[in-house]
């Protein structure tokens, strides 16, 4: 950091150690010291005793601008940069972004809970105040579905009551109104909402245009949803993707919830009731549809690999393999594919090497000494560069490049060594061994996160699912790439049980021991690990000696 910058900081910080104040107010991020006041506003920045005047340490303030950095999804510079800048003036949710646990034993998830939750499965609330950009029956409509989003996947139901006493009120209300968190005006701060053990309440800013299903304005749906998620319990998550996040990106009109939120929920109030429904014939089998004319046939294509995977930000997840991709949406390939690339990615090659979406929602793809830069399937200009340019340090030609969801760090594989890369460059002291990470084989060809939070690892036909607790590959992999996340027919016929919660199957794969696991979209989730009995004081010490080894090694790779 400049000493120019530091000064600025150092003088900021003591001021706001003398006389800390309410900046949630109406206002511009578009310097240091509003900046500064964004992040004490949000929580990124713990206020200090006014009565110490204690100053806080340039690294210590650096830290805070990378943490927020890594939670908005643009690059840790440890400087409030431009797009530290649009991610700040962004509109947003009004509650901070730094309340509560995202944490069990050390292992960190995505999403993150507030620490309450409402003790019964049936929960009431009363619109006291309606906006007058929209009609009461739409209001009415709107605010029934944002908690839907919520009973469809747990067991929770939702009351509306216009009388007598409720679990939540809510209000669209302007500026001050009574709770100390006053509004600003339209634009920046959108709505906020109590968590259960303060009543649950959301308040709706009345100076924003609320809408139903346009881009224009601000759709009450979403902003709802997301609020009563607060209300429900939740805090903010660092996936972009996620319903929890805390920056509205505009109407989506094919709006689901994320699976970071489903897990975050369901780990509050558990799943939906299993709802019954027929078996499958044992003898039918879900395959992918067919290639269209002329494209390879991945069901019966000898030699098969992969040469890149990646989830974009439409959160889809795209295969690619020489000059053809698919896509994998709802539990299946969809319709269609595989697609040649030059048809729908313009100016990107096929035959890759690599490919990684960061949350910023940008994708990078390598290829021999190059990476491109691609926003879904619309180029950046001014690509491909050098690799030595953008990712300083990483080697040419990658095996893989992935974000680990271990730390949320990105690493690059080649060979039978790993690159950690932060900030512009490869960090000190890489490469190191790929035999770090138990169970790997070395020269992979391609690596990505899931929507589910965990790695995945692909070689040859066969694929890895990395347990970050036990750091090692997890039991009963690898398993077939084509069979799990193509639909190829598979030899041994399986009848699988319908989750009505997560739309998945019941796993009976033999392979793997005493797990009860839920496949959702064609991948494992444990659901419950230990289904025999054994010594309490053993699995207690053996478990918290496993999470204390996986949170120093998470510290040291």
């Amino acid at each position: 950091m400049e000493t120019g910058q530091s000064a600025v900081l150092f003088c900021l910080i003591l001021l706001f150690a003398a006389d800390q104040v309410n900046v949630k107010g109406e206002m511009t991020v578009d310097s240091d010291a509003t900046s500064m006041q964004y992040l004490l506003a949000y929580g990124w920045v713990t206020p200090q005793d006014p009565r110490t005047g204690a100053l806080r340490s340039e690294e210590s303030v650096k830290n805070a601008i990378m943490e927020y950095q890594q939670f908005a999804g643009v690059p840790m510079t440890g400087i409030i940069d431009d797009d530290t800048k649009r991610m700040m003036n962004m509109p947003r949710c009004g509650n901070s972004d730094r309340i509560g646990t995202g944490s069990v034993g050390g292992r960190r998830k995505r999403y993150t809970l507030q620490g309450s939750k409402f003790p019964n499965n049936e929960v009431t609330y009363t619109i006291s105040q309606y906006t007058p950009d929209m009609v009461a029956a739409d209001v009415d409509r709107e605010i029934a579905r944002a908690f839907q989003v919520w009973s469809n996947v747990t067991p929770l139901r939702f009351i509306r009551r216009d009388t007598g006493k409720v679990d939540i009120e809510i209000k669209f209300v302007a500026g001050s109104h009574g709770d100390g968190n006053p509004f600003d005006g339209r634009g920046r701060t959108l709505a906020h909402a109590y968590f259960p053990q303060f009543g649950g309440d959301a308040h709706f800013d009345e100076d924003e245009p609320w809408t139903l299903n346009t881009r224009s304005g601000v759709n009450l749906f979403q902003v709802a949803a997301h609020e009563f998620g607060h209300s429900l319990g939740l805090s903010h998550s660092d996936v972009q993707s996620a319903l929890m996040a805390p920056f509205y990106r505009g109407y989506v009109p094919d709006f689901k919830l994320d699976t970071d939120d489903i897990m975050g929920i369901q780990e509050l109030y558990g799943r939906a009731p299993v709802v019954v429904n027929p078996q499958p014939n044992p003898a039918t089998t879900t395959t992918m549809p067919p290639p269209p004319s002329g494209a390879p046939d991945i069901c019966n294509m000898r030699n098969f690999a992969l040469d890149a995977v990646t989830t974009m930000s439409d959160g889809s997840t795209y295969f690619f393999r020489g000059d053809y991709y698919w896509r994998r949406s709802n539990r299946m390939i969809d319709q269609g594919f595989p697609r040649r690339i030059s048809d729908d990615f313009p100016g990107l090659p096929g035959n890759l090497d690599a490919a990684l979406t960061w949350p910023n929602g940008y994708t990078y793809f390598f290829k021999g000494s190059q990476y491109y830069k691609f926003r879904l399937q619309t180029p950046v200009a001014g690509f491909p560069r050098p690799i030595s340019r953008g990712f300083s340090g990483a080697p040419n030609d990658l095996d893989a490049a992935f974000v680990w969801s271990g730390n949320g760090k990105t690493y690059f594989i080649k060979g039978d060594k790993y690159y950690r890369y932060t900030s512009y460059r490869v960090d000190y002291g890489y490469p190191r061994p790929l035999s770090v990470w138990r169970g790997l084989p070395s020269n992979l060809q391609s690596a990505f996160k899931f929507g589910n939070g965990r790695t995945y690892f692909f070689k040859d036909d066969k694929y890895y699912r990395f347990n970050d607790r036990d750091f090692q590959i997890d039991n009963g992999y690898p398993r077939s790439t084509r069979q799990v996340w193509f639909g190829c027919a598979s030899p041994v016929k399986e009848v699988p049980a319908v989750d009505s919660n997560t739309g998945g199957f019941k796993n009976t794969n033999p392979l793997d021991g005493n797990q009860n696991q839920w496949v959702l979209a064609g991948v494992n989730m444990t659901t419950t690990v230990e289904t025999t009995q054994t010594s309490g004081s053993g699995v207690v010490a053996g478990s918290l000696l496993s999470l204390v080894v996986a949170f120093c090694l998470s510290l040291w790779l």
